[in-house]
């Protein structure tokens, strides 16, 4: 009896291990079937699409060392002028936009009063300078005394200093240019009353003018006086105004770390007014010779800056090839992997990712100080579209911006 409980077991458990091993064979011939069918899908795909790109090839360009700021111009001299009186305005001498010279009477308020007060205050301090010869005469052969002699002398004094007070009160009843300008708009008309302190026009002398800009503290040792500057304005597109630093301030601003520049511009025609905000370019040092793209061409990534370099298939993978041979490099394997997928040809446009070391930028370009050679053709847009290897159509019908002084524009 026991015997034929054993077999029976026996019997069972193989039959379950026939089963499960019949399974397995059945599902090792349906994944062979499905990995077949894909094999064969990926056979007879077609290459993806190329990208289409623009590019342009790399070449040197000479580039002036500058730094870039933006300044507000100045006059050489200006003043807002008024009076310190108050008084009625009965003659105006200037219009406006008119050239002044220096010392040039402005205007002229009602001093008839003050005129007359000095004729007769002249007339006293006359009368007192003969009284003081007549004395001095008398002195001399004694037929007055010292004390009358200082007294005729104490009262001319006194007559020519109240004259010369009435002629200061005169004189602040009319306005005088200080120096030698451009006058203002004048507003001010005959009849009108003017009070003490009331701007009655501006005088500017702007031949030269001044820029005043604003540079960071880590250039202060670049910057120097009689350095040449370059100013371009909006008001006259394409025309650079050249001039030179004039002084340097000696102070650094605790808030911001600038240090303030001042620079001079010459302006024999008056084109340039105060006020005007200005683009400065300040040159440092001679021009240098940098191989350029447009800053589009780069792309920034944390690991570091990459270009995409357009190459033939063929090319690429003799590269890759004798890279591989060269480093063994496990991870670079284009004998097993040409196998797999669609195939492009030999002479089909494809990219390859390469590491550059980026310099200095000017407008839309940067220059690449490794990495690349002169020649090169690189991809400047459409980047985000690629990977290495990626096919490319090159359309060069657009491209990106390559100015290297690019002005902004409203639209």
């Amino acid at each position: 009896m026991q015997t034929r409980v054993e077999k029976k077991k026996w019997s069972t458990t193989k039959r379950m291990v026939v089963m499960v091993l019949l399974v397995l064979l059945l599902i090792a011939a349906i994944a062979g079937i499905k990995v077949m069918m894909v094999m064969k899908m990926m056979a007879g795909m077609k290459p993806p699409p190329p990208a289409v790109v623009s590019t342009i090839k790399t070449s040197y360009q000479e580039w002036q060392p500058e730094l870039r700021a933006v300044g507000t111009l100045r006059a050489a001299r200006g003043a807002d002028l008024a009076l310190d009186v108050a008084g009625l305005v009965t003659r105006v001498n200037v219009q406006s936009g008119d050239e002044v010279k220096e010392g040039q009477v402005l205007l002229q308020l009602r001093d008839g009063e003050d005129v007359a007060q000095l004729h007769q205050l002249e007339a006293a301090a006359a009368l007192a300078e003969v009284t003081f010869g007549r004395a001095k005469q008398q002195l001399a052969v004694q037929a007055i005394s010292k004390a009358d002699y200082d007294q005729a002398a104490a009262d001319l004094k006194a007559k020519q200093a109240a004259v010369q007070q009435q002629q200061v009160n005169v004189a602040k009843k009319q306005l005088r240019a200080p120096f030698a300008g451009r006058a203002g708009i004048v507003t001010i008309n005959p009849g009108a009353y003017l009070n003490s302190g009331t701007t009655i026009v501006t005088v500017q002398q702007v031949d030269p003018v001044f820029v005043d800009f604003f540079l960071p503290q880590k250039n202060l040792a670049e910057v120097k006086v009689g350095q040449r500057t370059a100013l371009a304005l909006d008001a006259f597109a394409g025309k650079a105004f050249e001039g030179e630093i004039n002084a340097i301030s000696p102070k650094v601003d605790n808030d911001t770390r600038n240090v303030q520049v001042e620079a001079k511009v010459p302006n024999p025609d008056g084109r340039l007014a105060p006020g005007m905000f200005a683009n400065v370019n300040v040159d440092l040092g001679t021009k240098q010779r940098y191989l350029t793209l447009p800053q589009t061409a780069v792309v920034y990534n944390p690991y570091g800056e990459t270009v995409f370099v357009v190459r033939k298939k063929g090319d690429l993978d003799k590269a890759q090839a004798a890279e591989a041979a060269k480093n063994a490099d496990a991870k670079t394997q284009p004998a097993k992997d040409a196998g797999k997928g669609p195939q492009l040809p030999a002479d089909a446009l494809v990219v390859q990712q390469t590491f550059v070391t980026t310099g200095a930028t000017r407008g839309d370009q940067v220059a690449i100080v490794k990495g690349l050679d002169d020649g090169v053709e690189v991809v400047t847009s459409g980047q985000i579209k690629l990977k290495n290897g990626a096919p490319i159509k090159i359309d060069n019908s657009v491209q990106p911006a390559d100015n290297p002084n690019p002005t902004p524009q409203e639209h």
